[in-house]
């Protein structure tokens, strides 16, 4: 899970510091570099790339491109450790939804958690030196993380039907069309190092999505679970060096309770 939190750190680094690229061609190259792992997979192991649920898994994609292309832009506007932590509010969004959705129950004491969370995305909101880009920023973010919501409850919806790489490739190969045909026209040509950092965005993606998946499948959820919210801190750390990115202590504040609330919800669903 730490070696996950790292990859989505540097995944998000990389997406901040392409700031001459329009966001759908940074969605295009983080796709295609994905693709490189799943198609080879999914031929390797003789496994169907069209799947059962293509419905589900067509709109699976499309939410979460949307999803990303949000969060992607958020990063451009505020600091990433901000824009992480309001991404990760999600799984409030997916239970919400699943109640409604799925008909499945909540404990009360998780609406105390998310009521934390909660507080800390109003103290974010209301951080120091408010302008008009910062509140864009916000809206992105938080938008970002009701389409992960969302997200959630596709997958639940498609269960064990299709294999989950299948999954991820679908969402991969409609990310590189949408992204492609959406950034033709502010199409930039990358030179140097460019080609790498845009290449390296589908690497880190895949292993961050890979070994999040293992630390699931290898411990128990509510002991590895939380560490993903190293994310936070990594991004926060390296913003503050790289980037000079500042945060007062409001938005640290609004920072720990997002992640504070997120972790006890986490500890007492899983119990």
């Amino acid at each position: 899970m730490i070696i996950s939190a790292l990859a989505f750190t540097f995944l998000n680094v990389f997406v901040k510091s392409l700031n001459n690229f329009s966001v759908y061609q940074i969605v295009f190259f983080r796709a295609l570099g994905s693709l490189f792992f799943t198609i080879p997979y999914l031929l390797k192991n003789k496994i169907s790339l069209l799947g059962n649920k293509r419905g589900l898994m067509i709109i699976r994609s499309i939410v979460g491109l949307i999803s990303m292309s949000a969060f992607f832009l958020s990063i451009k506007y505020i600091a990433m450790g901000t824009a992480v932590s309001l991404r990760y509010i999600a799984p409030i969004f997916a239970t919400i939804f699943a109640l409604f959705i799925l008909k499945e129950k909540i404990k009360p004491v998780q609406w105390l958690f998310f009521g934390i969370a909660f507080t800390g995305v109003l103290i974010l909101k209301g951080f120091d030196n408010d302008t008009e880009i910062q509140y864009l920023g916000v809206i992105l973010a938080l938008t970002s993380a009701v389409f992960a919501g969302l997200v959630y409850i596709f997958i639940r919806k498609i269960g064990d039907a299709d294999h989950p790489v299948v999954i991820v490739n679908y969402f991969m190969i409609i990310s590189a069309v949408i992204g492609g045909l959406l950034s033709i026209n502010n199409w930039i040509t990358p030179v140097g190092k460019e080609w790498f950092i845009l290449m390296s965005l589908g690497v880190f993606g895949y292993f961050a999505q890979l070994y999040m998946t293992k630390a699931l499948q290898a411990g128990e959820t509510n002991q590895v679970a939380p560490l993903k919210y190293l994310e936070v801190i990594f991004t926060i750390f390296i913003g503050l060096i790289w980037f000079k990115e500042v945060y007062t202590l409001w938005s640290l504040l609004g920072i720990v309770l997002i992640v504070l609330g997120l972790t006890l919800n986490v500890l007492i669903k899983k119990k």
